[in-house]
């Protein structure tokens, strides 16, 4: 008896101590993520942080000074500065223990238009793109794979026999005049660059393949996010993704189309909606360059044409800037430009998925009506708030489409 009271005091004494450590871990983790990893503040601008938490602050920037500034980290920090710098925080807990190191970094004060206006893209890729490697039936009837243990998915074909390649049809050409001779590729895989031999074979119809699906170009509609003064236009929010691989694309070149919004399905729980966009891809409707597909966008320049009737250059809200509470989505789904009511309901500035930073829901009755809330061809979207460019709508929830998730403008000036 007396030993079974000892185990039972020592297995409550042993969950106290896990509920404790579990208690401290997350009180740290919710600390962790009181201070951003990344700090952007406006040169020329009073502005105060709030991070609240029982921790000390060192402030130091080595191209300007060695000198090294102490804040409070458990009062409101007010920074103003004119250098356009990066400058390293190296934050203690009650002063003692090193927690975090944060860059702060100090942005030109630059103003953007929002724009809302639906787009059509066109990118070609830098190289051909592998979709998938599989059998086909051969001219014997066996079943053939020459390249399934050599190539796959998210690999780009770069070079045929030491010469760059970046057509489809030129690529299937090569390859069915290859006459079964073995071939060099060269392969770019996971930032990579390897070469490999493989001996294309005959297929039913007599014809060479390496048993391969490629894509060398993708198309799509989204929206336009923003414009600067001198023409470089932000879009989409998140980078252009292979469907079938869900590769972040390398980008070869790229155009914008001007394109009309020609039917809308209305996003239901369970199943996303999408606008529908007629793109004519002639030179006489191309109105823009794409020059970077990033994980953030992509960018490139406009022409002004595009976009001098829109509305008025405003000023970028940076992410202690965003609040929960009332915001407005710029959106055309009707092929009529318009704000439309909307809500903050979480803002993640830690989150490790860049294009989920803000979390939004639609309130206007008008788009719920129209889309059901966010629907497909939305990303991009700029999200205003207190006369501020604070985001862009990147991504729909399914199972509720009145609500998405937004990434921070800040995050998309990063390219």
């Amino acid at each position: 008896m007396q030993n079974r009271k000892l185990r039972y005091r020592k297995t409550l004494w042993g969950l106290f101590a896990l509920s404790s450590i579990l208690l401290v871990g997350v009180w740290l983790w919710g600390m962790w993520m009181q201070v951003p990893s990344n700090i952007r503040l406006k040169a020329g601008n009073s502005q105060e942080l709030s991070f609240s938490i029982p921790a000390t602050g060192e402030i130091s920037c080595e191209t300007i000074t060695q000198d090294v500034y102490a804040v409070d980290m458990a009062k409101p920090v007010t920074f103003i500065t004119d250098q356009v710098e990066d400058y390293q925080l190296s934050v203690k807990l009650f002063g003692i223990i090193p927690f975090k190191q944060s860059q702060v970094s100090v942005i030109e004060d630059i103003k953007l238009k929002p724009v809302g206006k639906p787009i059509g893209i066109y990118v070609k890729t830098d190289g051909i793109l592998v979709l998938e490697s599989g059998e086909f039936k051969g001219e014997d009837g066996q079943m053939k794979a020459p390249a399934t243990s050599l190539l796959q998915g998210g690999d780009y074909i770069l070079k045929f026999n030491g010469e760059d390649i970046s057509d489809k049809k030129l690529f299937m050409q090569k390859i069915g005049e290859s006459d079964g001779q073995p071939i060099v590729l060269t392969i770019e895989r996971n930032q990579e660059i390897f070469n490999i031999k493989v001996s294309p074979e005959k297929n039913e119809q007599g014809e060479y393949k390496l048993g391969i699906w490629i894509r060398d170009n993708a198309q799509g509609v989204g929206t336009m996010t923003y414009v600067d003064e001198n023409h470089h236009f932000g879009a989409l929010g998140h980078g252009i993704n292979d469907v079938d691989t869900a590769t972040l694309m390398k980008l070869e070149n790229g155009s914008l189309y001007h394109t009309d919004i020609v039917s809308v399905k209305k996003g239901q729980k369970g199943t996303p909606g999408e606008l529908t966009g007629l793109i004519a891809y002639s030179d006489s409707n191309r109105i823009g360059e794409i020059i970077d597909n990033t994980k953030s966008g992509i960018f490139g320049t406009v022409d002004n044409s595009f976009t001098e009737e829109e509305g008025e250059y405003l000023e970028v809200g940076l992410k202690q800037e965003v609040t929960l509470g009332t915001a407005q989505i710029l959106s055309c789904v009707d092929n009529q430009t318009q704000y439309y009511d909307a809500e903050i309901i979480g803002i993640h500035p830690e989150n490790d998925n860049v294009n989920r930073g803000i979390e939004i829901k639609v309130t206007d009755e008008r788009l719920l009506e129209k889309t059901g809330g966010i629907v497909q061809g939305m990303s991009g979207s700029p999200i205003i708030q207190n006369g501020k460019l604070i985001g862009a709508v990147t991504h729909v929830l399914v199972n509720d489409p009145a609500r998405g998730y937004g990434i921070f403008i800040e995050n998309m000036l990063e390219h």
